[in-house]
């Protein structure tokens, strides 16, 4: 407590209102899948729209990985596109890839003197075309108004000028040579490559002009486009503004660098300038860039003296295993070196989980590839289990039959996890075609605004699935009653009403936590309590804190009662808590322990709604 030593008026700030307690949210999700381009390890960035998804991870072009005839189609972008169109909002995405996946890079001496051009990812995506363009200002050279000598102005040491003089036709501007603004001692000069410094007071600004060169950079990321085969390359992401010396922090070399400032930027940014680092010494300078780049074209037309750079080299690979989903990096290590599943362990905010096409071939695979893809789906399960709030998303196998499914979801048991079945029918917006996609996208979609719409508390069913045109099969009532007992979540088609998800059951044996939404509102109390009674660790464990510590739960579970998200007319019928020295002993006490029992009662669905009708019979009376 503080000390008063001296006499005088304290005033001291206090506070008498409880610790409260604040929701979470519960519809952020977290996929995990093979993309075309993107980071394949670190943190994952949030995103919250598809076009954020297009720009940093491609678009929804297909993967053609190695020993596949065909190219499959790109179902983490699909299930991408299925969230946000569902109603989804925040989403994380841990892309994989195989370590056989190569990265592009420009074909030895098609670039500048010991430098490469290289796809910041692997994949095929990194095929692209970089186009650098040359843009001149007007002069710098001109005469001082107050003094009437010649100068140079607004120029920074390390720019990289075009020195060209009046030609012998009205208007004709010879190219003369490239200067670079050195700095020496209190004075910026121009000097050229062979060391020879521009004479500014010598010189005549009518017939001598001074112009800063600068690069734009257009980038084209390679596309499948079946309706419009002779279109190649998407629209053009365009950097502009680029000095030419490497050791500027204006450049080309400082912004498209291989170790940039930031993970935004890092993923914004698509290819690298790599610099031979066994031959430093012949790193060009910036008038050896130009020189390179452009030649003594550079007051040409720019577009007539662009350079064109193609990328080439870049594979998808392999078809990611289960170990790449699983991803590397353990407990210890840095968030930086996580990739895959484990990428997504530091990101607090993920409550639904997902691998969209994770089960792809199943059906047809061998034994080998079903393990591994029941491999995949158990590291789902486990990473939900040991994050403790979060569910787990399954896709049912495609082109699976009900015997198929049936025995799919034989092979697992948990909680926290459900599964859906059959896939989803969407137009494809690459060649106008119907494609199924895996349902995983479209559920989180559906959970996300079922969450913001309703609450956490209603099951996500009976919910339009709004980007469906048709399902890979239609299923019938009577398919559904050998599937629904079984845990198996359906999609349906119901005439006038549309296609609608019709069903809302967890993958587990227990009847506990057989509902969906049982579940997701489990994880949401559970995990606001333990974030909002974090400020109660390490207090004074007496009378005191366990009346602060019911209270602040207290007053929780009454507001989710008053919202209409809990079962009972009356708090006392709704939820109890209790801490006090009936739920702890002495030993507790004397360990540190601090014990508080919550009971509520939570709102279960209504799965069969019955109506009894009967003939009522018109009584006489004598």
């Amino acid at each position: 407590m503080p000390e008063y030593l001296a006499p005088g008026v304290y005033v001291e700030e206090t506070s008498f209102r409880p610790k409260t307690i604040e929701g979470v949210s519960t519809s952020t999700a977290g996929f995990v899948g093979p993309a075309r381009f993107g980071p394949v390890e670190g943190v994952p960035e949030l995103i919250t729209s598809f076009n954020e998804f297009e720009r940093f991870y491609g678009g929804l072009d297909p993967l053609q990985f190695d020993g596949e005839a065909d190219a499959r189609p790109n179902f983490l972008a699909h299930g991408v596109r299925a969230f946000f169109e569902e109603g989804g909002r925040r989403l994380y995405v841990s892309r994989v890839a195989d370590e056989t996946a190569d990265y592009a890079e420009t074909a030895p001496g098609s670039t500048p003197n010991a430098i490469t051009l290289r796809a910041r990812f692997p994949g095929a995506a990194g095929n692209m075309r970089v186009t650098m363009t040359p843009l001149v200002s007007p002069s710098s050279y001109r005469l001082n108004p107050l003094t009437s000598t010649p100068e140079v102005q607004g120029l920074r040491p390390q720019d990289v000028v075009v020195v060209s003089s009046a030609g012998s036709s009205p208007g004709e501007r010879v190219f003369t040579d490239y200067y670079q603004v050195v700095r020496e001692g209190d004075d910026d000069v121009l000097r050229n490559d062979a060391g020879q410094v521009f004479d500014v007071e010598s010189g005549d600004p009518a017939t001598t002009w001074v112009q800063l060169l600068t690069v734009d950079v257009m980038v084209q990321k390679p596309i499948i486009r079946p309706l419009n085969p002779e279109r190649r390359y998407d629209d053009p992401d365009l950097f502009g503004g680029f000095s030419l010396d490497p050791a500027d922090r204006r450049s080309i070399a400082a912004y498209f660098t291989e170790r940039p400032a930031s993970k935004r930027l890092q993923m914004s940014v698509p290819f690298a300038v790599v610099f031979d680092d066994d031959n430093n010494a012949t790193t060009p300078t910036g008038i050896e860039f130009a020189q390179a780049l452009f030649g003594d074209s550079a007051l040409d037309d720019p577009q007539a003296v662009a350079r064109v750079f193609l990328l080439e080299g870049g594979t998808d690979g392999a078809a990611p295993g289960e170990s790449v989903y699983l991803g590397e990096g353990g407990d210890g290590s840095s968030p930086d070196e996580k990739s895959g599943l484990r990428a997504l362990e530091a990101i607090e905010d993920i409550s639904i989980v997902a691998a969209p096409g994770y089960s792809y071939g199943y059906v047809e695979a061998e034994t080998t590839g079903q393990s591994t893809i029941r491999a995949i789906q158990q590291h789902l399960i486990n990473h939900a289990t040991r994050m403790r709030y979060r569910i787990a998303v399954l896709d049912a196998p495609d082109d699976a039959t009900l015997g198929d499914v049936r025995a799919f979801r034989g092979q697992i048991d948990t909680k926290y996890g459900a599964l859906y079945y059959p896939w989803v029918t969407v137009v494809n917006p690459i060649d106008g075609r119907e494609l199924n996609v895996p349902p995983s996208g479209h559920v989180a979609g559906i959970y996300a605004r079922n969450d913001v719409e309703r609450g956490v508390q209603k099951a996500p069913a009976n919910e339009i699935v709004r980007l469906a045109v048709g399902f890979e099969q239609l299923l019938s009532g009577a398919q559904q009653e050998v599937l629904n007992p079984e845990g198996v979540n359906c999609f349906r088609f119901f005439e006038g009403r549309g296609y609608r998800l019709w069903g809302a059951r967890t993958a587990t044996s227990d009847g506990e936590w057989k509902y969906v939404n049982l579940r997701r509102y489990f994880n949401y109390l559970e995990r606001s309590i333990d974030k909002g009674t974090q400020v109660f660790v390490f207090e004074s464990n007496g009378e005191r804190l366990w009346e602060n510590v019911r209270r602040t739960v207290y007053d929780f579970l009454l507001n989710e009662w008053k919202s209409g998200r809990l079962l009972g007319l009356k708090p006392e019928e709704a939820f109890f808590v209790k801490c006090d020295r009936t739920t702890m002993t002495q030993n507790d006490l004397d360990n540190g322990r601090l014990i508080c029992l919550i009971g509520v009662a939570p709102l279960r669905p209504a799965e069969f709604v019955i109506f009894r009708i009967g003939q009522k019979l018109l009584e006489t009376r004598g």
